[in-house]
């Protein structure tokens, strides 16, 4: 599966144009699902010396990425006439929900459940978590 991972937000806190602190688990699992033969690409705002800090960051953290900002390594980013990526999955912390946890993610990706909702809050192993008021999403409660 070929993966689109974004940088600010998504592997280290939004602090950009600085290099913000590494979110938990981020590189560790883009590391594993690498080993479990995924390619991942950076797919960033960045540009210049900018990406080229992200690209150096995940370097010096073990990781090296498949592509930067393009489809294939050997593809210049300015040949191509958008910068959106061709890939089966975007991880990005812009998502529609936001960005779940690096562990939910890992789960979803190597179970073959990537397309699917993240699980909320509230589940656990698939299952409700029980509570004396269960928590109701917005769109839930506007649905009902």
């Amino acid at each position: 599966m070929t993966i689109a991972v974004d940088f600010d937000g998504t592997l280290v806190t939004h602090e950009y144009p600085r290099i913000g602190k590494p979110i938990p688990f981020a590189i560790d699992t883009l590391k594993k699902l690498q080993q479990e033969g995924h390619q991942i690409i950076l797919w960033s705002v960045r540009e210049g010396h900018l990406l080229q800090e992200a690209v150096d960051y995940c370097a010096g953290r073990g990781f090296e990425f498949y592509a930067v900002n393009t489809n294939y390594p050997e593809e210049a980013p300015e040949d191509r006439p958008n910068r959106k990526v061709t890939a089966d999955l975007y991880i990005d912390d812009r998502n529609l929900g936001g960005l779940p946890d690096w562990g939910i993610i890992y789960q979803m990706v190597h179970s073959g459940r990537a397309h699917q909702p993240a699980p909320s809050a509230n589940m656990v192993a698939d299952k409700p978590h029980h509570s004396a008021q269960p928590h109701r999403s917005f769109l839930s409660r506007l649905f009902r």
